[in-house]
Protein backbone atom coordinates (compact mmCIF):
# COMPACT_ATOMS: atom_id res chain seq x y z
CA UNK A 1 0.00 0.00 0.00
CA UNK A 2 1.56 3.39 -1.60
CA UNK A 3 1.93 6.21 1.70
CA UNK A 4 0.72 10.04 0.43
CA UNK A 5 2.90 12.46 1.03
CA UNK A 6 0.79 14.86 3.40
CA UNK A 7 1.92 18.64 1.77
CA UNK A 8 0.51 19.48 5.36
CA UNK A 9 3.57 17.93 6.74
CA UNK A 10 5.77 20.66 7.25
CA UNK A 11 3.41 22.30 9.27
CA UNK A 12 3.57 19.63 11.37
CA UNK A 13 7.06 19.83 12.20
CA UNK A 14 6.76 23.58 12.61
CA UNK A 15 4.71 22.69 15.12
CA UNK A 16 6.82 20.23 16.80
CA UNK A 17 9.88 21.99 16.53
CA UNK A 18 8.28 24.81 18.49
CA UNK A 19 7.36 22.64 21.47
CA UNK A 20 10.28 22.97 23.69
CA UNK A 21 9.38 26.88 23.44
CA UNK A 22 6.18 26.27 24.05
CA UNK A 23 6.99 24.36 27.34
CA UNK A 24 9.40 26.17 28.63
CA UNK A 25 8.19 29.69 28.17
CA UNK A 26 4.39 28.33 29.28
CA UNK A 27 3.14 31.42 31.34
CA UNK A 28 5.94 33.15 31.59
CA UNK A 29 5.70 36.99 31.19
CA UNK A 30 7.27 38.47 27.51
CA UNK A 31 7.66 42.63 27.64
CA UNK A 32 7.49 43.22 23.98
CA UNK A 33 8.58 47.11 22.83
CA UNK A 34 6.62 47.61 19.66
CA UNK A 35 8.65 49.87 17.26
CA UNK A 36 10.40 51.11 14.01
CA UNK A 37 8.52 49.80 10.32
CA UNK A 38 5.76 47.37 12.35
CA UNK A 39 4.75 50.85 13.48
CA UNK A 40 3.36 52.14 10.02
CA UNK A 41 3.32 49.29 7.78
CA UNK A 42 -0.27 47.86 8.05
CA UNK A 43 0.41 44.03 6.41
CA UNK A 44 3.39 44.34 9.81
CA UNK A 45 1.30 45.66 12.03
CA UNK A 46 -1.54 43.43 11.95
CA UNK A 47 1.25 40.55 11.75
CA UNK A 48 2.33 41.90 15.21
CA UNK A 49 -0.91 41.72 16.14
CA UNK A 50 -1.46 37.92 15.44
CA UNK A 51 2.18 37.24 17.00
CA UNK A 52 0.96 38.71 20.67
CA UNK A 53 -2.06 37.20 20.70
CA UNK A 54 -0.46 33.79 19.71
CA UNK A 55 1.60 34.26 22.70
CA UNK A 56 -1.17 34.55 25.07
CA UNK A 57 -3.36 31.60 23.47
CA UNK A 58 0.00 29.88 23.86
CA UNK A 59 0.51 30.14 27.47
CA UNK A 60 3.03 33.42 27.75
CA UNK A 61 1.72 36.52 29.54
CA UNK A 62 2.43 39.55 26.81
CA UNK A 63 3.62 43.16 27.99
CA UNK A 64 3.56 45.54 24.92
CA UNK A 65 5.37 49.19 25.22
CA UNK A 66 5.06 51.02 22.52
CA UNK A 67 6.24 54.42 21.38
CA UNK A 68 5.56 56.43 18.43
CA UNK A 69 8.10 57.91 16.79
CA UNK A 70 7.05 58.54 13.37
CA UNK A 71 3.45 59.49 14.29
CA UNK A 72 4.77 61.82 16.89
CA UNK A 73 7.00 63.74 14.16
CA UNK A 74 4.19 63.52 11.68
CA UNK A 75 1.51 65.21 13.64
CA UNK A 76 4.32 67.82 14.38
CA UNK A 77 4.52 68.63 11.68
CA UNK A 78 0.95 69.44 11.03
CA UNK A 79 0.70 71.77 14.33
CA UNK A 80 3.78 73.56 12.36
CA UNK A 81 6.21 72.37 15.77
CA UNK A 82 9.63 71.40 14.58
CA UNK A 83 11.36 68.34 15.33
CA UNK A 84 14.39 68.50 16.62
CA UNK A 85 16.44 65.45 18.23
CA UNK A 86 19.65 65.96 20.31
CA UNK A 87 21.76 63.15 22.02
CA UNK A 88 19.28 60.85 20.03
CA UNK A 89 16.54 62.17 22.03
CA UNK A 90 13.75 64.27 21.04
CA UNK A 91 13.59 67.84 22.34
CA UNK A 92 9.86 67.67 23.83
CA UNK A 93 8.89 71.60 24.86
CA UNK A 94 5.85 71.57 27.02
CA UNK A 95 3.97 72.06 23.89
CA UNK A 96 4.89 69.07 21.89
CA UNK A 97 4.36 67.03 24.74
CA UNK A 98 0.84 67.73 24.49
CA UNK A 99 1.29 66.08 21.03
CA UNK A 100 3.41 63.21 22.51
CA UNK A 101 0.85 62.72 24.73
CA UNK A 102 -2.06 62.89 22.40
CA UNK A 103 -0.72 60.49 19.75
CA UNK A 104 0.82 57.96 22.12
CA UNK A 105 -2.05 57.41 23.85
CA UNK A 106 -4.90 58.50 21.83
CA UNK A 107 -3.74 57.14 18.30
CA UNK A 108 -1.02 54.55 18.44
CA UNK A 109 -2.38 52.91 21.52
CA UNK A 110 -5.54 52.77 20.25
CA UNK A 111 -4.91 51.26 16.59
CA UNK A 112 -2.65 48.68 18.92
CA UNK A 113 -5.53 47.96 21.26
CA UNK A 114 -7.96 47.43 18.21
CA UNK A 115 -5.43 44.94 16.26
CA UNK A 116 -5.08 42.84 19.00
CA UNK A 117 -8.87 43.15 19.88
CA UNK A 118 -9.77 41.95 16.38
CA UNK A 119 -8.71 38.53 17.93
CA UNK A 120 -10.87 38.48 21.00
CA UNK A 121 -11.21 40.67 23.93
CA UNK A 122 -7.57 40.52 25.06
CA UNK A 123 -6.01 43.75 25.06
CA UNK A 124 -6.58 47.01 27.13
CA UNK A 125 -4.60 49.93 26.85
CA UNK A 126 -2.73 52.43 29.55
CA UNK A 127 0.02 54.93 30.25
CA UNK A 128 2.85 55.29 32.47
CA UNK A 129 0.40 58.02 33.97
CA UNK A 130 -2.36 55.18 35.06
CA UNK A 131 -1.81 53.60 38.71
CA UNK A 132 1.34 55.29 38.39
CA UNK A 133 2.82 52.30 36.40
CA UNK A 134 5.75 54.31 35.53
CA UNK A 135 7.49 57.43 37.21
CA UNK A 136 9.84 59.67 35.86
CA UNK A 137 11.99 62.79 36.85
CA UNK A 138 13.55 65.21 33.91
CA UNK A 139 16.22 64.21 32.39
CA UNK A 140 19.11 66.18 30.94
CA UNK A 141 21.75 64.35 28.43
CA UNK A 142 25.15 64.85 28.62
CA UNK A 143 26.71 66.77 25.29
CA UNK A 144 30.30 67.28 25.04
CA UNK A 145 30.68 67.60 28.67
CA UNK A 146 27.52 70.16 29.30
CA UNK A 147 24.08 69.15 30.98
CA UNK A 148 21.25 70.06 28.20
CA UNK A 149 17.83 70.91 28.60
CA UNK A 150 16.00 68.98 26.15
CA UNK A 151 12.15 69.94 27.85
CA UNK A 152 10.12 66.98 29.18
CA UNK A 153 12.17 64.27 28.25
CA UNK A 154 12.30 61.78 31.63
CA UNK A 155 14.05 58.75 32.81
CA UNK A 156 12.30 56.34 34.98
CA UNK A 157 12.66 56.71 39.05
CA UNK A 158 10.35 54.21 40.09
CA UNK A 159 7.44 51.72 38.41
CA UNK A 160 4.46 50.61 40.47
CA UNK A 161 3.45 46.73 38.69
CA UNK A 162 -0.04 46.80 40.20
CA UNK A 163 -2.16 47.32 37.76
CA UNK A 164 -0.39 45.40 35.00
CA UNK A 165 -0.18 41.94 37.18
CA UNK A 166 -3.77 42.35 37.57
CA UNK A 167 -4.68 42.72 33.88
CA UNK A 168 -1.75 39.57 33.33
CA UNK A 169 -4.23 37.75 35.97
CA UNK A 170 -7.40 38.74 34.21
CA UNK A 171 -5.60 36.76 31.13
CA UNK A 172 -5.55 40.62 29.37
CA UNK A 173 -2.46 42.22 27.42
CA UNK A 174 -1.04 45.08 28.58
CA UNK A 175 -0.35 47.59 25.47
CA UNK A 176 1.43 50.45 27.67
CA UNK A 177 2.49 54.00 26.31
CA UNK A 178 5.86 54.98 27.20
CA UNK A 179 4.75 58.55 28.86
CA UNK A 180 5.21 59.10 33.03
CA UNK A 181 3.93 61.56 35.38
CA UNK A 182 7.04 62.92 37.81
CA UNK A 183 6.96 63.28 41.44
CA UNK A 184 8.84 66.07 41.74
CA UNK A 185 7.11 68.79 39.53
CA UNK A 186 3.92 66.80 38.82
CA UNK A 187 4.76 67.33 34.56
CA UNK A 188 4.07 64.52 31.92
CA UNK A 189 7.35 63.42 30.47
CA UNK A 190 7.95 61.49 27.09
CA UNK A 191 9.98 58.50 28.09
CA UNK A 192 12.21 56.43 25.88
CA UNK A 193 10.17 53.14 24.49
CA UNK A 194 13.12 51.05 24.68
CA UNK A 195 14.22 52.02 28.10
CA UNK A 196 10.35 52.01 29.57
CA UNK A 197 10.48 48.36 28.04
CA UNK A 198 13.32 47.40 29.75
CA UNK A 199 12.41 48.77 33.02
CA UNK A 200 8.80 47.37 32.77
CA UNK A 201 10.52 43.78 32.06
CA UNK A 202 13.27 43.81 35.11
CA UNK A 203 10.00 45.52 37.23
CA UNK A 204 7.82 42.10 36.40
CA UNK A 205 10.36 39.28 36.67
CA UNK A 206 9.95 38.79 33.10
CA UNK A 207 11.56 35.67 31.20
CA UNK A 208 12.31 37.66 28.36
CA UNK A 209 12.51 41.36 26.53
CA UNK A 210 11.83 41.72 23.07
CA UNK A 211 12.56 44.40 21.23
CA UNK A 212 11.88 44.92 17.41
CA UNK A 213 13.71 47.42 15.37
CA UNK A 214 14.79 48.18 11.91
CA UNK A 215 17.79 45.91 10.90
CA UNK A 216 18.25 42.17 11.60
CA UNK A 217 19.85 42.29 14.77
CA UNK A 218 23.28 43.75 15.90
CA UNK A 219 26.01 43.52 13.12
CA UNK A 220 29.39 41.43 13.58
CA UNK A 221 31.27 43.90 11.41
CA UNK A 222 28.99 46.73 10.11
CA UNK A 223 29.90 48.21 7.39
CA UNK A 224 32.07 45.51 5.90
CA UNK A 225 29.65 42.64 6.74
CA UNK A 226 25.90 42.14 7.49
CA UNK A 227 26.70 39.39 9.31
CA UNK A 228 24.43 39.57 12.61
CA UNK A 229 25.70 38.61 15.84
CA UNK A 230 23.35 35.68 16.82
CA UNK A 231 24.11 35.56 21.03
CA UNK A 232 26.25 37.32 23.28
CA UNK A 233 26.58 38.34 26.99
CA UNK A 234 26.54 40.91 28.83
CA UNK A 235 29.87 41.32 29.07
CA UNK A 236 30.25 41.31 25.24
CA UNK A 237 27.62 43.80 25.09
CA UNK A 238 28.95 45.98 27.57
CA UNK A 239 32.21 46.10 25.48
CA UNK A 240 30.87 47.30 22.14
CA UNK A 241 28.03 49.72 23.43
CA UNK A 242 30.32 52.48 22.81
CA UNK A 243 30.92 51.30 19.01
CA UNK A 244 27.36 51.58 18.41
CA UNK A 245 25.52 53.97 16.18
CA UNK A 246 23.20 56.03 18.61
CA UNK A 247 19.50 54.49 17.56
CA UNK A 248 20.96 51.31 18.32
CA UNK A 249 22.49 52.56 21.91
CA UNK A 250 19.15 52.69 24.01
CA UNK A 251 17.84 49.37 22.72
CA UNK A 252 21.08 47.56 23.78
CA UNK A 253 21.64 49.32 26.95
CA UNK A 254 17.72 48.19 27.29
CA UNK A 255 18.73 44.67 26.75
CA UNK A 256 21.88 44.89 29.16
CA UNK A 257 19.95 46.68 31.87
CA UNK A 258 17.17 43.45 31.46
CA UNK A 259 19.55 40.42 31.64
CA UNK A 260 21.47 42.08 34.41
CA UNK A 261 18.23 42.73 36.43
CA UNK A 262 16.93 39.19 36.39
CA UNK A 263 15.50 38.94 32.55
CA UNK A 264 16.91 35.62 30.89
CA UNK A 265 17.10 36.80 27.69
CA UNK A 266 16.90 40.22 25.76
CA UNK A 267 16.68 39.65 22.21
CA UNK A 268 16.78 42.65 19.55
CA UNK A 269 14.38 41.57 16.46
CA UNK A 270 13.95 42.72 12.78
CA UNK A 271 9.75 44.39 13.02
CA UNK A 272 10.35 44.13 9.06
CA UNK A 273 9.55 40.48 9.02
CA UNK A 274 6.12 39.45 9.37
CA UNK A 275 5.91 37.16 12.50
CA UNK A 276 9.07 37.57 13.63
CA UNK A 277 8.14 37.32 17.18
CA UNK A 278 6.74 33.51 16.78
CA UNK A 279 10.45 32.96 14.46
CA UNK A 280 12.42 34.06 17.03
CA UNK A 281 10.83 32.59 20.15
CA UNK A 282 9.71 29.22 18.81
CA UNK A 283 12.32 28.02 16.25
CA UNK A 284 15.66 26.63 17.32
CA UNK A 285 17.39 29.07 15.24
CA UNK A 286 15.64 32.37 15.50
CA UNK A 287 16.42 35.47 13.14
CA UNK A 288 18.09 38.49 15.93
CA UNK A 289 20.50 38.77 18.57
CA UNK A 290 19.78 37.17 21.67
CA UNK A 291 21.81 38.60 24.81
CA UNK A 292 22.33 36.92 28.06
CA UNK A 293 23.25 37.17 31.81
CA UNK A 294 27.41 36.14 32.04
CA UNK A 295 28.68 33.01 33.08
CA UNK A 296 26.08 30.23 35.09
CA UNK A 297 23.34 32.59 34.61
CA UNK A 298 23.50 32.36 31.23
CA UNK A 299 20.90 29.83 31.31
CA UNK A 300 16.99 29.72 31.81
CA UNK A 301 14.68 29.79 35.62
CA UNK A 302 14.87 25.34 35.12
CA UNK A 303 18.87 25.23 34.78
CA UNK A 304 18.63 24.57 30.82
CA UNK A 305 21.04 26.38 28.77
CA UNK A 306 19.91 28.94 26.46
CA UNK A 307 19.26 27.73 22.80
CA UNK A 308 22.15 29.25 19.79
CA UNK A 309 24.93 27.46 21.38
CA UNK A 310 28.51 29.25 22.09
CA UNK A 311 28.52 32.57 22.04
CA UNK A 312 29.68 34.96 19.42
CA UNK A 313 33.19 36.57 19.97
CA UNK A 314 33.26 39.58 17.47
CA UNK A 315 36.36 39.77 15.52
CA UNK A 316 39.42 41.81 16.64
CA UNK A 317 39.48 45.83 15.65
CA UNK A 318 35.80 45.18 13.76
CA UNK A 319 33.94 48.13 14.15
CA UNK A 320 30.38 47.15 15.57
CA UNK A 321 28.32 50.09 14.31
CA UNK A 322 25.10 48.84 13.34
CA UNK A 323 21.66 50.96 12.03
CA UNK A 324 18.40 51.65 14.68
CA UNK A 325 15.33 53.12 14.35
CA UNK A 326 15.07 56.27 16.84
CA UNK A 327 11.81 56.55 18.91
Amino acid sequence: MSTRKHTALPKAQTLVEALPWLVRHNNKIVVVKFGGNAMVDDDLKAAFAQDVVFLRQAGLKPVVVHGGGPQISAQLDRHGLVSEFRAGLRVTTPEAMDVVRMVLAGQVQRELVGLLNAHGTHAVGLTGEDAHTLTATKHQPRIEGELVDIGRVGEISAIDTGLITTLLDDDRIPVVSSIARSADDHHVYNVNADTAAAALAVALGAEMLVVLTDVEGLYEDWPNSDDVISRLTATQLEKLLPELSSGMVPKMQGCLYAVRGGVATARVIDGRVPHSILLEIFTDEGIGTMVVPDGPAGRDASGAPHERGADATPGPGAPHTTGGDTQ
